[in-house]
């Protein structure tokens, strides 16, 4: 019945569409809004109020520009002006506005991500199942969620399997950051935030404009932002969960003649704050704040990127080659109370480095009017070096542990996007993925080897130019890895999902109003679930029994998630405008026998850990001018999030953490180049825990009784302050 009624639910949205968007007047050009109100070009003002129409939305969802309502593909656009507006600090601060994307971080070197339940990742040693780029470079590990967002145009979140087209592990989908572009312009800005409660506090800066004009431009751009965090270490004394981040990045754009393009890009991140700074607490309702440990538990990552792009224009044969070359580095240390507990019993540190090198070709090529093709081939190779301690204070020992790792994947790509007529699109690619991981822990050999293909097809068809519908099947898949010594399979494999879609995007009222809605189904195999204990195979020689239980990822068994989702924007008029999107999710894992068979015990319950069934945001904004140029711009929304499973590893107890409510706003006075304004995120104060690991996880891990407890991150509290933004 559940299944029914969500696909009715999205069946009936479709169907009421078409006739809704034939009533209005058709504008050739699509005058629509988009849920977010933002553009593709980052020299457009989207201050609240002034959101530009759709036909001026431009995404990369396909690896073109094309606007965002003549996508057949479910993509939320988040601009650089609206992060800014919402306080949005770090890429997986996007989550909030993004119906479909869950993202929960427990870590600066970590986050738990999936979007409609497919994809989930704790580990960073496991592949992210949601794919994560910059600028459209691949970036091979889930830390890159804690990267700061600085001088970004746009944010670009594709839902659904997506590898013919935008790379590596993208069975969930990806999530695609686009920062700005150099100007043939001289133009800058400076943006500052400060909030009470923790020491809230952000800067921000970039400039642009031409060296030598229309032919070589750069962009310069840094931010600072620090904050306390709402948690207090009794104990150890200080902040337990503090965030701060430091970042720079620069642009060269070379353009030499009309039919080639060079980009030159580099940056430096350090982000520093807490690494697994959990909490001991009674239970999943228990939001206490501050907690007693021996050490705050804290880490810092630096990253390093550097790319080179070029693109050319090959008239004769109606291509446009594009070439990509990238290196990121990401240097992680870390130290903590590895017991949670106020007993000195167990300290850690960790320390990595992992190096990724990529690159890519394309050829977009026009046949004719009707056909073009995008082929391409991707090269990725990262290599991973750590070395990690254990103190176990009372006996005053420290076990040592090495691993290093090498993953190289190479794949081709290729689709081919056909106008069969009236309105009627096909778009059919394939794409070949080989992927080796070579890995040794403490000496211990594992290998992973695996070759796959990944599918899709859509067909599109546009009823008029406000409305349009699509359906489509893609498969996606992740590779899988190795676990250390001890552990009961010491390689698992990839997992993989077959998806399928129907959507449609429509606008009404001269465009003034837009909706995008899609229901979908995924049939998910091998699932890649949160990591597990299990006993080890290392024998005990006294004994013959194994010697406790190791940490290990492994694949859970399968999985059946289905849905609906729904994106709406409506122009009241000129000045005032409210959005809205929603997600209606069911995620179940059906069979979990894979689980069993390598841990001895049963999955605990069924769902996937802290996906929920329904979130949603709505949000309105209004722009009252006054005396010339200046206005008051009124803006508030509501971020909600139902209930979803904590951490366990027993079936018979699995945590429910309650479903929250998060109010936000802002008043804000615009001169001109000028904004300022006052701002409050958590406005009524709302508590919830952000991750939560129940007792059964240190119980059968063997800790003594004293240290066995409930752990938790505590959320963001309110916090109320002052935004400014100067453009020049």
């Amino acid at each position: 019945m559940h299944r029914r009624s969500l696909l009715a639910l999205s069946s009936a949205l479709t169907l009421a569409w078409p006739a809704l968007a034939t009533a209005q007047a058709v504008d050739p050009q699509g005058a629509q809004t988009s849920n977010q109100g933002t553009p593709a070009d980052p020299q457009v003002d989207t201050r609240a109020g002034n959101a530009p129409a759709a036909s001026d939305i431009v995404v990369t969802a396909r690896r073109r520009e094309e606007r965002l309502q003549d996508v057949p593909i479910a993509v939320t656009a988040i601009s650089g002006d609206a992060i800014k507006q919402q306080q949005l600090v770090v890429v997986r601060d996007v989550a909030a506005y993004t119906p479909g994307l869950n993202i929960n971080s427990d870590s600066v070197g970590r986050a738990f991500v999936s979007i409609r339940g497919v994809g989930t990742t704790l580990i960073d040693t496991v592949q992210p199942g949601v794919g994560i780029f910059i600028d459209g470079i691949y970036q091979p590990n889930t830390t890159y969620l804690n990267s700061p967002l600085v001088d970004v145009a746009r944010v670009e979140v594709l839902r659904g399997p997506q590898g013919t087209l935008f790379g590596n592990n993208t069975l969930g989908g990806a999530i695609n950051v686009v920062t700005r572009q150099p100007s043939n312009e001289w133009q800058g800005r400076v943006d500052g935030a400060l909030a009470g409660c923790d020491n809230y506090a952000s800067v921000s800066g970039s400039i642009s404009g031409p060296i030598v004009k229309d032919v070589l431009q750069f962009r310069i751009g840094a931010a600072y932002h620090k904050e306390d965090g709402f948690q207090r270490n009794l104990l150890a004394g200080g902040d337990q969960n503090p965030l701060e981040t430091k970042s720079i990045n620069g642009t060269i754009r070379f353009v030499p003649a009309n039919w080639a393009r060079f980009t030159v890009n580099g940056g430096y991140d350090r982000v520093f704050g807490g690494s697994t700074p959990y909490f001991n607490v009674r239970g999943p309702r228990d939001y206490s704040l501050d907690g007693r440990s021996n050490q705050r538990s804290l880490g810092t990552i630096d990253y390093y990127a550097a790319n080179v792009k070029g693109e050319f224009d090959v008239a004769s044969i109606d291509t446009t080659i594009t070439a990509i070359g990238a290196y990121n580095q990401s240097d992680t240390k870390g130290a903590g109370d590895a017991d949670y507990s106020p007993i000195d019993f167990f300290r850690s540190t960790v320390s990595r480095t992992l190096k990724t090198r990529t690159g890519e070709v394309r050829f977009d090529t026009k046949w004719s009017e009707n056909f073009s093709t995008l082929v391409g081939a991707f090269y990725a190779r990262s290599t991973t070096a750590s070395t990690t301690t254990t103190t176990v204070v009372p006996a005053n020992l420290t076990v040592p542990g090495t691993a290093t790792s090498e993953n190289e994947n190479i794949a081709g790509f290729a689709t081919g996007f056909l106008k069969l007529g009236d309105g009627l699109d096909l778009t059919v690619g394939i794409r070949y993925d080989h992927q080796k991981l070579d890995a040794s822990t403490a000496g211990l050999a594992a290998a992973y080897k695996a070759n796959e293909w990944q599918p899709r097809a859509t067909l599109s068809k546009r009823w008029n130019p406000q409305f349009m519908t699509y359906a489509s099947v893609a498969r996606g898949v992740r590779g899988g890895g190795q676990n250390g010594p001890g552990a009961p399979n010491l390689t698992y494999r990839g997992d993989s999902v077959w998806t399928y879609e129907v959507g449609s995007k429509a606008s009404a009222f001269d465009g003034r109003l837009t909706a995008n809605v899609a229901a979908f189904y995924n049939d998910y195999k091998n699932f890649i679930g949160a990591n597990a204990l299990a006993p080890s195979t290392i024998l005990n020689p006294a004994t013959g029994q194994p010697v406790g239980f190791v940490a290990i990822n492994l694949n859970s068994g399968n999985v059946e998630s289905y849905g609906a989702e729904a994106e709406l924007s409506f122009n009241v008029s000129d000045a005032w405008r409210v959005y809205a999107n929603a997600t209606l999710l069911h995620a179940r894992v059906t069979d979990s026998s894979q689980f069993t068979a390598v841990t001895g015990y049963a999955y605990p319950g069924d769902r996937i850990l802290f996906v929920p069934d329904a979130n949603y945001s709505i949000g309105t904004n209004l722009r009252v001018p006054f005396y010339r140029d200046q206005a008051i711009v009124f803006d508030a929304n509501v971020v909600a999030k139902g209930e979803r499973t904590g951490g366990s590893l027993d079936a018979a107890s699995v945590p429910l953490l309650e479903a929250y409510h998060l109010v936000n706003g802002s008043v804000s006075w615009q001169a001109g180049p000028l904004e300022v304004a006052a701002f409050a995120t958590n406005l009524f104060n709302e508590k919830y825990v952000e991750t939560y690991l129940d007792a059964s996880l240190l119980r059968r891990a063997g800790l003594p009784a004293p240290l066995v407890s409930n752990l938790a991150i505590q959320s963001p509290r309110r916090r109320i302050g002052i935004r400014g933004t100067v453009r020049f």
